[in-house]
């Protein structure tokens, strides 16, 4: 069940039980976008079953999945942080 607002201006991905396809939907003013993304020999990660919450991604790490990465394992550089003098 979707505990979330499809209608917000979140981007929901959905994958096959063989993790070759990915949907991605996305309301925008009055219609939904849909994205269908096939596989031809690879898999996608995804997270198991057992995970009770819907898993949160940034852009970079949406952009990891759909490469075929696996975002939770990537080490993306750490954001450089400045002080102001």
């Amino acid at each position: 069940m979707l505990d979330a607002d499809p209608f917000s201006s979140h981007l929901f991905v959905f994958c096959n039980r063989s993790r070759d396809k990915l949907k991605l939907l996305f309301w925008h003013n009055n219609g939904f976008w849909l994205w269908y993304r096939r596989l031809e020999r690879e898999r996608f990660w995804w997270p198991n079953g057992h995970e009770p919450a819907p898993v949160m991604l940034s852009v970079r790490e949406l952009s990891w999945l759909l490469e075929g990465l696996n975002p939770k394992r990537v080490q993306a550089h750490k954001r450089a942080q400045f002080e102001l003098l």
